[in-house]
């Protein structure tokens, strides 16, 4: 619940930075000299961009909230193994370990959305965060019946 609201929070300031580059970038504009238009088109292309970024990124967690939903009611959730540091962080043996029988667990079912979510897990655990994100796409990609791009 902490990440939701912490998301929220954060994508809700994202907004209000937005309206407020965007409003600069008007202002700009509307000044009207050759110079100030071209910086307020710049300006307004930041937000743009933003917006994008923050609206793939909200698609993709909701996605990905979705398929632990479905993989909650299966019983079919990771459960939580792994070995902790005396300050609660995770030990990287037995992440790696973990990791290890997901990766197996997925070059033995490569077309199965839950070994793939099952594997983003494992490598978020094991704190590889642009690999556990591909994998989680590719759970999504294989769930809608799309075909995963390669990586």
């Amino acid at each position: 619940m902490r990440a939701k609201i912490t998301y929220a929070v954060t994508a809700a300031v994202l907004v209000v930075y937005f309206v407020l580059v965007g409003s600069r970038g008007v202002l700009l504009i509307e000044h009207g000299t050759l110079i100030t238009v071209t910086f307020g088109v710049a300006v307004l292309i930041l937000p743009v961009i933003g917006v994008w970024f923050l609206w793939m990124n909200t698609r993709f967690v909701q996605k990905a909230n979705r398929l632990a939903a479905v993989l909650d009611a299966e019983g079919g959730l990771p459960v939580d193994e792994l070995r902790r540091t005396e300050y609660g962080r995770i030990d990287r043996d037995s992440a790696d370990e973990v990791f290890a029988r997901r990766k197996a667990e997925t070059e033995d079912a490569p077309d199965d959305w839950r070994s793939w979510f099952r594997l983003a897990v494992a490598y978020h655990d094991a704190r590889d965060t642009p690999r556990a994100r591909k994998a989680m796409q590719r759970a999504i990609a294989l769930h809608e019946g799309r075909t995963p791009l390669e990586a």
